[in-house]
């Protein structure tokens, strides 16, 4: 299931390079606006590979009691905020760039970053989940960026290649579109996760004090398990 997804990315980022050089040498703008949207499917083809924060999401919606729009907004948050803070780092050169980046395509820094920030909001889940305290209006907009720390990486590469190609509203557009995929992957996540947790939740609807138990249950569940990711991921990977 991988590798042809890879794939897919390879053919795009490769059609993209032409795209980018053409432009670059020759001005071509119409040929690239025609690509333009190839970035859509690049961008939720890349969102179905490891990463992006699914499971997280999935775990996070799972454990709350978000609706579809919030869970929406939620998933629109972490895919902006993905987005953004690689072509922040690109067209910025952000001092985070000499500390962050480790590896190629990889930011170790803001990586320890966000898993911290959703351990203490697995703390917070765990709390709440024994305390009976309400949710905060924007805790899911406050996850979605806290998620959506990490870089993306393709995002990375396509900006880079577009500023030393001298085109860097090509690398804005191209990442515009990418975002708008994967954020339909991403919302696709959510919707199926908050399905999912209103179907079991359906069924004990009629007895309150086990609706109020596996309520309960469910979010102290998703804190813990966001906290053993952060444990996992910042000192044991």
């Amino acid at each position: 299931m991988l590798q042809p997804l890879v794939q897919i990315q390879r053919d795009i980022y490769l059609a993209l390079a032409d795209q980018i050089k053409l432009l670059s040498a020759q001005g071509n703008w119409l040929g690239f606006l025609a690509f333009l949207p190839m970035g859509i499917f690049f961008g939720a083809v890349h969102a179905l590979t490891p990463g992006h924060s699914k499971a997280v999401l999935a775990t996070y919606l799972a454990g709350s009691e978000a609706k579809i729009v919030r869970g929406l907004l939620t998933s629109l948050t972490l895919s902006f905020t993905h987005v953004t803070i690689a072509v922040l780092i690109a067209v910025l050169s952000l001092p985070v760039v000499s500390i962050a980046l480790g590896s190629v395509g990889r930011a170790p820094l803001l990586e320890d970053i966000s898993r911290g920030l959703l351990g203490l909001i697995g703390v917070w889940m765990l709390w709440r989940a024994f305390s009976h305290t309400h949710h905060h209006k924007h805790e899911g907009e406050a996850f979605g960026v806290m998620a959506g720390i990490i870089p993306c990486p393709l995002t990375l590469f396509v900006m880079t290649f577009a500023i030393t190609r001298g085109v860097p509203v090509a690398g804005l557009l191209f990442a515009g579109t990418m975002m708008i995929g994967v954020a339909l992957t991403l919302s696709a996540v959510a919707i199926l996760s908050i399905l999912l947790r209103e179907r079991l939740i359906h069924f004990v609807e009629g007895r309150p004090h086990l609706f109020n138990a596996i309520t309960r249950s469910i979010e102290g569940i998703a804190g813990a398990a966001l906290v053993a990711l952060a444990v996992h991921e910042i000192f044991l990977r």
